[in-house]
């Protein structure tokens, strides 16, 4: 799907045993920065991609082959999503992830949530006469919430995804089962709705795309929108809900998720490189533009996405 979207070329680096059966692999596409050097990254737009290993494969032996790999190849980077054994030199972490551990009586669970961020504004939300409904639709996805992600993009002055990576969504996870769109309607208006995916072993729910009407941010949506999806995977046996990926520099979104009982813990990656790892930055070259994106029309910042957002991965 990243790769069909964007072009990228798509692979596994596999280490196979002396009868050529997979001991480890981990999933890989290419890409090529401006300056057109090669880079493998596991994966693209993903928070978390670590190894898959049999218990036979040591890690540092699967850590020693893929570097072996990349060096031969000529690759300026390989940058894993995980930690990996034997190159703690190469890892750094400048963001975190937070998750919320579920169990079947929401209602308990509720109750840990802070009383004042979470529980109050959501009692508000309630009052608003939202409604909350899951989309049923590729049009609910590629219009209905297309809509407000490009608003909310262009607010936050970053480049938007192309429609059809959310047409993708749909036909390969949500038509298929794994995930679920919600949308909050105020008078049969979209004003806020949210992506989330799930895990085929039915244990985390992971929060991946949202975007919201700042106008209606006094209603709360977004509370409502997200009580709801705690709600569904409480009921649905799920263990765990996985709020994503913040920057160590974003406090406010840290604090909103650590407000819904969210477990913060840091995310570390691991960039295999010649010489020492150049730090992630805080977007990178993305900083650089989001003032002139965050005052330009939408359309800006749609074909922003289209030529450049590849290179963001």
């Amino acid at each position: 799907m990243i790769g069909s979207t964007y072009g990228y070329e798509r692979f596994a680096l596999c280490v196979l045993d002396a009868d050529g059966q997979v001991e480890g692999g981990l999933p890989v596409i290419e890409t090529r920065g401006l300056n057109r050097g090669r880079r493998w990254i596991s994966l693209p737009f993903s928070d978390l991609c670590p190894p898959l290993l049999s218990e036979r494969l040591g890690a540092e032996a699967f850590t020693r082959a893929i570097e072996q790999r990349r060096r031969q190849d000529r690759v300026r980077s390989l940058q894993v999503r995980a930690p990996l054994a034997g190159a703690e030199r190469y890892q750094g972490s400048e963001a975190v992830i937070h998750t919320t551990a579920l169990q079947r009586d929401a209602g308990a669970l509720f109750q840990t949530f802070h009383r004042s961020q979470v529980q109050r504004n959501l009692r508000r939300a309630e009052r608003e006469q939202l409604l909350v409904r899951i989309g049923r639709s590729p049009d609910d996805l590629t219009r209905s919430f297309y809509g407000l992600h490009v608003q909310t993009r262009r607010r936050l002055g970053m480049p938007v995804q192309p429609r059809r990576f959310f047409t993708a969504i749909w036909e390969q996870l949500l038509e298929q089962g794994y995930g679920w769109l919600l949308l909050v309607e105020a008078d049969s208006q979209p004003v806020a709705a949210a992506v989330f995916l799930t895990s085929p072993n039915r244990q985390t729910v992971t929060y991946k795309y949202g975007a919201s009407d700042s106008a209606f941010w006094p209603k709360r949506p977004n509370h409502l929108l997200f009580a709801h999806a705690i709600r569904d995977a409480c009921e649905q046996g799920y263990r765990h809900f996985d709020w994503g990926r913040s920057d160590l520099t974003d406090s406010g979104l840290r604090e909103f998720k650590r407000g819904w009982a969210g477990v913060e813990e840091p995310l570390v990656y691991t960039t295999l490189v010649d010489g020492e790892p150049a730090s992630e930055g805080s977007g990178r070259a993305l900083d650089a533009a989001r003032a002139v994106l965050s005052s330009a029309p939408a359309w800006v910042c749609r074909a922003s996405g289209e030529l450049f957002y590849r290179y963001a991965s």
